[in-house]
């Protein structure tokens, strides 16, 4: 990756963003891990017991069927099927964007330059992740709280159903610290270090994780390697991301000082080893409190809190809180491309 396209894709994103006439390649890779996850679902044997197996699958698969057998002596059991599920969509997120670029810079070079910088720019999502986490305060400025939920939904995990309005905006702001570090540093940070193709494998990464990294009852076993390597990929971007957001609050005058202490003191209370660093670094900033009881699938989870509440948050944080992040992401574009000329 040149710095030239570095900064093209940079500015295509903050610009652009995520055009919706575009097909992304998160919707593609979704698509994928879907039709995978069903079909390695629906050959999972937890009791061992083959007549379950289709007939077709039985003779269809031959010699290769007996390499895939379980403990229990079935098919594939899901925590095997769930490794084969992500060597499969980030192999293929790896070779199909290689395959791209490299094809098309043997069309033409300047042809090349601009699939490559296009293809980056999907990788980045600073423009989307405010355009989004924006519908949500502005379903609130108008008083639609159930618009706000609905909207909310779109761009987190947890249940929105019954949120009221502080806990939207303590959502908006979780939400926005933690994508800061999955969503714009980590690309930005691969992007410098193995272009596109590497790009694209860490978002095949990141996708993995948000639809089967959870630990309930149906994903436990299939998402637990996707989980895994998520936490693997994203621990040097997470504690990167929590140093952008001290330096950009010292800049913008924020509470830098709590900043640094919280990220230090509750950025490990997190269950991910990675997402508490960007909130902790944040909440310290804004001088407020994330975390505590959230919704998933029907489920309480009781997490802990992070932070001091020093102040009730407001609207006015979740706008401090885009203001880091562009400043972040500017501060992570700027070292990035600082490396790339140098190299």
């Amino acid at each position: 990756m040149t710095p030239v396209s570095f900064i093209g894709a940079y500015i295509v994103d903050i610009v652009v963003g995520d055009p919706r006439w575009l097909p992304h390649p998160v919707v593609m890779m979704g698509k994928l891990i879907r039709f995978l996850e069903n079909r390695i679902c629906r050959f999972s044997l937890a009791d061992g017991n083959n007549s379950s197996i289709p007939p077709l699958t039985k003779g269809g698969l031959g010699g290769i069927l007996p390499l895939l057998k379980g403990d229990k002596g079935g098919f594939i059991d899901k925590k095997k099927g769930g490794i084969i599920l992500w060597f499969a969509v980030v192999i293929s997120a790896y070779f199909v964007t290689l395959a791209i670029v490299e094809g098309s810079f043997f069309i033409n070079f300047l042809f090349g330059m601009i699939i490559s910088v296009l293809i980056a720019s999907l990788t980045l999502a600073t423009r989307s992740l405010y355009d989004e986490s924006k519908t949500v305060i502005d379903s609130l400025n108008r008083g639609n709280i159930e618009e706000a939920r609905k909207n909310l939904s779109m761009i987190v995990g947890r249940d929105t159903e019954n949120l009221d309005e502080k806990e939207i905006l303590r959502a908006v702001i979780e939400t926005v610290s933690e994508n800061l570090s999955d969503g714009i540093v980590a690309p930005l940070f691969y992007l410098a270090i193995g272009g596109p193709p590497l790009a694209m494998t860490y978002k095949a990464v990141n996708t993995l994780d948000s639809m089967v990294g959870y630990k309930n009852e149906r994903y436990r076993d299939i998402g637990w390697f996707s989980a895994k390597m998520d936490d693997i990929f994203n621990w040097i971007p997470a504690r990167l991301t929590g140093a952008l957001i001290v330096i950009a609050s010292f800049i913008l005058r924020y509470n830098w000082r709590d900043s640094w202490k919280i990220m230090i003191r509750d950025g490990r209370k997190h269950s991910s080893p990675n997402s508490g660093i960007p909130e902790a670094a944040v909440a310290g900033s804004l001088s407020i409190q994330l975390g505590g009881k959230i919704q998933y699938f029907g489920e309480v989870a009781d997490k802990p809190t992070i932070g001091d509440k020093i102040k009730e948050t407001d609207k006015e944080d979740v706008k401090k809180a885009w203001i880091i992040m562009f400043a972040s992401s500017f501060l992570m574009a700027v070292a990035c491309i600082t490396v790339l000329w140098m190299v």
